[in-house]
């Protein structure tokens, strides 16, 4: 991992000012000399810039990602904790961590901050921006914000603003959150028991029913306590409490929820109008987040995009686990615009 220091004052799209930001970022492979080999993954919501860390199977030679072919970049989100400028950063104005009083940002504020990390890796076109989930919102906004510069665009469980569905998961997990007093006392370590209860609730909506009930299933018929869907939901809250933070998990739902490509725009439908990239969605069908419909929505509005759907055992999380299939259905991608 690589950081880049920007000394400069970063406005948001709300007006607020950070002093200056960081922005930690990976690369893989070496930048052409047209500056035009460019894969950009845009990671998910508790993601790093670490793709092989958590997309196996994706990034190295011979595979999709190959390094050998491309300059695959990866940046850490605005807001996060794993390198880039959030709420566990110090303020240098006060020579404290944001915690609560980091502000409301933006997706489109991601979007800006990387192309600060974009003119600094000397990148003068994207082959291909690649985004699942809020990885997604990166992707399409950054397709938008600057038409010129993205030749392909590839969307996997995604949509073009946050629907009330998906804020209401948002807003379940900040409430499970601010039930837990200590998240907001102030604390720098505080919020752990909130976070544990909201990655429980995110659960429910990466997965699917048919699921659950199939890995988590008991096969003792007399038990009356300490069900293995129980265990799996503390465990997998633990998990995170352990590699994440609190501050940084509330500040990137709310991020999530301004999520709306038409914003300013005159609406979505005329913000796709703006898209000059070949585009492909990929939906799939066990999705219960980000269903089906608005992947076939963006599709149907947008000149010449591509819609594919898949189907897997695992939900919205399939898109992390069909790796086989998301290669294919990519590269066939790649074939088909290569011209």
């Amino acid at each position: 991992m690589e950081t880049l220091k920007y000394n400069q004052p970063f406005k948001t799209e709300t007006g607020a000012v950070l002093p200056s930001v960081e922005i930690a970022f990976n690369t893989w492979g070496k930048l052409n000399a047209a500056g035009d080999n460019v894969i950009w993954i845009c990671h998910a919501l508790t993601a790093n810039s670490d793709v092989e860390s958590w997309w196996p199977g994706m990034v190295d030679k011979g595979l999709l990602f190959d390094p050998d072919k491309y300059f695959i970049v990866c940046a850490n989100v605005l807001g996060s904790c794993y390198g880039t400028t959030g709420p566990a950063s110090v303020n240098p104005e006060t020579g404290k961590q944001w915690l609560n009083d980091f502000p409301l940002i933006t997706v489109r504020d991601l979007v800006n901050a990387h192309e600060i990390l974009r003119k600094h890796l000397g990148i003068k076109e994207i082959h291909t921006i690649i985004g699942a989930s809020i990885g997604g919102y990166q992707a399409l906004e950054y397709t938008i914000m600057f038409p010129e510069l993205i030749q392909r665009l590839v969307l996997l469980a995604s949509g073009a603003k946050q629907t009330p569905w998906a804020l209401a998961f948002s807003e379940s997990m900040r409430l499970a959150m601010l039930a837990d007093q200590t998240f907001t006392s102030g604390d720098p370590d505080g919020g752990k028991k909130g976070l544990k209860a909201a990655r429980s609730i995110a659960l429910i909506s990466y997965r699917t029913m048919y699921a659950y009930n199939q890995t988590q299933k008991e096969d003792d018929d007399e038990k009356l306590t300490s069900f293995r869907a129980a265990s799996y939901q503390a465990y997998q809250g633990e998990k995170l409490v352990k590699r994440f933070n609190p501050f940084s998990y509330w500040c990137l739902t709310c991020l999530s929820d301004t999520h709306n490509i038409g914003r300013g725009r005159g609406g979505i439908i005329n913000a796709l109008k703006i898209i000059k990239a070949k585009v492909l969605c990929v939906g799939i069908k066990s999705d219960i987040l980000f269903p089906t419909d608005d992947q076939k929505f963006i599709t149907s509005n947008t000149e010449g995009a591509e819609y594919i759907e898949i189907d897997s055992f695992y939900g919205h999380d399939g898109f992390l686990i069909e790796t086989e299939i998301v290669t294919d259905v990519i590269r066939k991608f790649w074939d088909k615009t290569s011209n």
